[in-house]
């Protein structure tokens, strides 16, 4: 059995988007719903809190310093000393929308996808946002935008609609960032559970968090399930691999919608956790404007 460790008992209704900062050896992510970026240090297992005027659904670290955030309405540059936010753009006009997932390529630029707040209408889209801070959606038809990973050749990036419960491979342009030729990769509808948030590692085998199903997957680039780890809570939302050498898988969750009873089966519900799958992640890139 893989050792699953609870660091941080945050308790957040839906903590999202770990991110690992290989300069500052720290690793960052949010609670959506509680409008909060947090940050753990394991050298000191100090826990930092930022909390914020919107609910805020993903984020990056720039290269100027700061970071670029996505939030509900829209995307902005925030400053972690002063809190003062600088706004982008809101390229999403539909008011029941908002913003979720989001990342950076490895050309240093954020993508950001919305989703429908009701959780039911094909309504949202995925955005990028270059260097010179243009904005292009590159994808449209979504219900709720998830896991956003570039296969490590650059070949591919993997995204997940959590509403259609699929995982789609895309024809990926480094050089433009344009998308193409999307095919279904895994279907997790049978299963009953709904694919969320994920990451590469060094083999570029893709690890995905599976809402409702009390576990992380590892898929193999053919989409073959390679290898599933057990999770002592019911809702792990991301994973991020971090730690001095890139060796720990943290693993965001939520506590949603659960019943008094339901955590009392899962008190670490909302939790972060950190576990050592035998296998090392890659950096994540910044924002480079």
């Amino acid at each position: 059995m893989t050792e699953v460790k609870l660091i941080v008992d945050a308790r957040n209704k839906l903590g999202e988007v770990p991110l690992w900062d290989v300069r500052e050896q720290a690793l960052y992510w949010v609670d959506i719903e509680g409008k909060l970026l947090q940050r753990y240090r394991p050298g000191t297992q100090a826990v930092d809190r930022w909390h914020m005027p919107e609910r805020i659904g993903s984020f990056a670290l720039r290269e100027q310093g700061g970071l670029i955030a996505a939030f509900a309405s829209g995307i902005a540059f925030y400053d972690l000393d002063t809190g003062a936010i600088e706004w982008i753009a809101r390229p999403d006009p539909n008011p029941g929308n908002r913003f979720n997932e989001g990342k950076c390529d490895r050309k240093g630029r954020f993508w950001a996808g919305t989703m429908d707040d009701s959780l039911k209408e094909r309504s949202a889209a995925l955005f990028r946002v270059d260097p010179d801070l243009s904005v292009h959606k590159v994808l449209d038809g979504i219900g709720i935008s998830n896991c956003f990973v570039w296969s490590l050749d650059d070949q591919f990036f993997y995204f997940a609609d959590t509403l259609d419960r699929r995982i789609y491979r895309l024809a990926y342009d480094h050089r433009s960032g344009a998308l193409s030729d999307r095919r279904l990769f895994v279907d997790t509808n049978a299963e009953n559970v709904a694919p969320d948030g994920g990451t590469i590692d060094e083999e570029g085998f893709l690890w995905n968090a599976h809402w409702d199903g009390w576990r992380i997957v590892r898929y193999a680039p053919d989409g073959r399930v390679d290898r599933v780890v057990a999770l002592p809570v019911q809702k792990p939302t991301s994973c991020m691999f971090g730690g001095a050498d890139l060796a720990t898988l943290y693993v965001t969750s939520a506590i949603w919608d659960l019943t008094p009873r339901q955590l009392l089966d899962q008190p670490s519900a909302g939790g972060l956790f950190a576990v050592d799958v035998g296998v090392r992640g890659v950096p994540e890139p910044r924002f480079a404007g």
